[in-house]
């Protein structure tokens, strides 16, 4: 086992409170107050199109006027490359450099400018099968409250790995007030999706993160979708169709602010603009009841 395993390990046994029957979830050391942002946690089904999501949502924020903070919790660290155009090098990268001095990293090293101004994190993650991301994620809202970036914007939004199952990458929402879930209008998401809900009760339980809404996407209809969140008490905010334009500004490493004006591009943006504005003036809580994993089966689909 490498040291960064070795710290990352030592770090993620640490105990804290539980979020509900049999926890065994991360829990932060650092403060979970962020003053002065609006804080917002993406999640969803791998591959659902979180990424595209969180950037095109961070560009429209930053449309609005908002200085923006993106946070990407994937140990891939491709969250923010359409906006800065590249993959940038993540905080754990610059951690083992100075043999996790923290006090030797300068705001320069780990955050990265990218379209229209929005600041971009990477958190990184230990090597495949060691360590802890939550952890990383931890250390990384050490490092930006260290260096006074998260009061210094008004919205921060994590984008985070897919599928919730371990209490690592749950540990955004111990920083996040509202937490959004990225689904199509299909089996696996929507079931994926119901977990992502009871994941988000689990730790509203002990912090102040609630559930924001649905966003759909990648789906022509969202029959299923609605009719999911009508039977567990959840509401669509906003709506993105599987539409080529969306893939295009993904090879180009663009958001789709920087496409070349077209009317569906455009339909696109304004959808983004739209959401932002709602998210900015500030959605209610649901208060969802998810289903058993049983129950969503049947649920599901149709004879």
């Amino acid at each position: 086992m490498n040291y960064m395993s070795q710290r990352l390990r030592a770090a993620a046994g640490k105990s804290g409170r539980e979020d509900g029957e049999g926890s065994v979830q991360v829990h932060s050391e650092v403060p979970m107050e962020v003053d002065g942002a609006k804080v917002f946690a993406v999640y969803g089904k791998g591959g659902i199109g979180k990424s595209t999501t969180s950037s095109n949502l961070s560009a429209a924020f930053s449309k609005l006027g908002k200085r923006v903070l993106q946070i990407g919790c994937d140990p891939k660290h491709d969250s923010t490359f359409t906006l800065t155009g590249r993959l940038v090098p993540t905080v754990i990268d610059k951690l083992e450099e100075v043999d996790f001095h923290t006090e030797e990293l300068r705001t320069e090293d780990f955050v990265y400018e990218g379209y229209n101004g929005v600041m971009c994190v990477e958190a990184g993650g230990p090597p495949a099968g060691t360590g802890c991301g939550g952890y990383v994620v931890g250390q990384t809202v050490k490092l930006l409250k260290e260096h006074h970036l998260l009061e210094d914007s008004d919205v921060v939004l994590f984008d985070v790995l897919g599928d919730v199952v371990c209490g690592g990458f749950a540990s955004p929402l111990q920083h996040a007030e509202r937490a959004v879930i990225v689904a199509a209008n299909d089996f696996d998401s929507i079931f994926a999706m119901n977990r992502i809900v009871a994941a988000i009760q689990a730790k509203a339980k002990n912090y102040d993160v609630r559930l924001g809404g649905v966003i759909a996407n990648r789906s022509k209809d969202t029959d299923e979708i609605d009719r999911f969140n009508e039977a567990v008490g959840l509401k669509r905010l906003a709506h993105f169709q599987d539409v080529d334009a969306i893939r295009r500004s993904r090879l180009k490493k663009r958001t789709l602010f920087e496409m070349e004006d077209s009317p569906e591009v455009e339909q696109v943006r304004n959808e983004y603009l739209k959401l932002a504005a709602a998210l900015w003036a500030g959605t209610e809580e649901q208060n969802a009841v998810p289903m058993k994993d049983r129950e969503i089966f049947d649920f599901l689909g149709f004879d």
